[in-house]
């Protein structure tokens, strides 16, 4: 007796299930391809179904800051408030910064890295991201403690938060202790703490542990002034520090377990469409959105966010 197969038709798959398809797709074949496919493909790609997580970090790199600007509003504005969790690097203009607190209350992790923004709108506006878990803000070279303290204050959630500098870019400040206070008088809950290549001293990093008992990570390769006792780090039971040692070889397998340090981002099911969206919301999306041939010159350090950083390597020199 032959068995006999119901199969459904894609263009019948709920809004949520096509999403979290299109989750594997590039940024240009969700906004340019997807589309043109269905009528349910478009409108799940118009929906917040696809845009509860935007990741943007490596297209933003060296991108002009109008281009920019105009993919994040675009991208925010269809997630209708659903947005838990963005990556982008480079912003330029305090607006844009604006522009995410304001349109994404409910984001749970939140990387800026080599942004431009400052401590004025950070202390402006950081009072809107209340649920934020995990935060980047590496190689932000306008931000000071100022910025980190606004951050702490509001921040009641954060568990996760990411401050390391490209080497190069310290070499005319003095001293960075005040960011390490800010973040020890600020922030008791941190779980993970990678603050690599900050001018940072051992008192200031002590005072920072003995405030911050539930971290688990602490990154201080690079720190060179960073001297910790044997015996004190005893008391520190659950507590992994990496550096400031930089050990200078490769090793492969950290890099298959690379993840993103929370894991409350999951999948949001919604009942609801998206307000409607012209069509020619797609066609605006022009080639120039999608054309790299910028090269970066600049040579960047990327950090393991995972609990086996202590066997990976850079290529850093090795400490003095």
């Amino acid at each position: 007796m032959e068995e006999s197969f119901e199969y459904r038709r894609w263009d019948e798959l709920i809004p949520d299930a096509l999403g979290l398809i299109f989750r594997n797709l590039s940024l240009q074949e969700v906004l340019t391809i997807v589309p043109r496919v269905c009528k349910s493909w478009g409108k799940a790609a118009k929906g917040p179904y696809c845009w509860q997580e935007i990741d943007i970090e490596e297209w933003s790199k060296n991108r002009c800051p109008d281009n920019l600007d105009r993919m994040l509003q675009l991208l925010i504005t269809r997630s209708s408030g659903s947005l838990r969790k963005l990556c982008v690097s480079s912003l330029s203009r305090d607006s844009s910064f604006s522009f995410i607190a304001n349109n994404a209350k409910f984001l749970q992790m939140l990387r800026l890295p080599k942004s431009e923004i400052g401590d004025s709108v950070v202390e402006q506006v950081v009072g809107m991201f209340t649920n934020i878990t995990f935060l980047d803000v590496s190689y932000c070279l306008k931000i000071g403690a100022r910025a980190l303290e606004a951050i702490g204050k509001h921040c009641k959630c954060l568990t996760g938060l990411r401050r390391t500098m490209h080497p190069l870019e310290v070499i005319g400040k003095l001293s960075q202790d005040d960011e390490a206070l800010a973040i020890s008088s600020t922030m008791p809950n941190l779980k993970q703490l990678e603050i690599a290549y900050m001018l940072v001293g051992t008192t200031s990093i002590i005072e920072l542990l003995q405030n911050c008992r539930c971290l688990e990570l602490l990154d201080v390769r690079g720190c060179w002034n960073v001297n910790l006792d044997d015996d004190f780090m005893k008391t520190f039971h659950q507590l992994k520090v990496v550096g400031p040692i930089v050990v200078d070889c490769y090793d492969g397998n950290g890099w298959d377990n690379c993840s993103d340090y929370s894991s409350s981002s999951g999948y949001v099911r919604w009942d609801f469409v998206a307000g409607d969206v012209d069509d020619d919301d797609f066609d605006e999306m022009s080639d120039v959105y999608w054309e790299d041939d910028q090269v970066i010159e600049d040579v960047e350090m990327w950090f393991y966010d995972d609990l086996n950083v202590v066997d990976s390597g850079y290529d850093w020199p090795q400490s003095p």
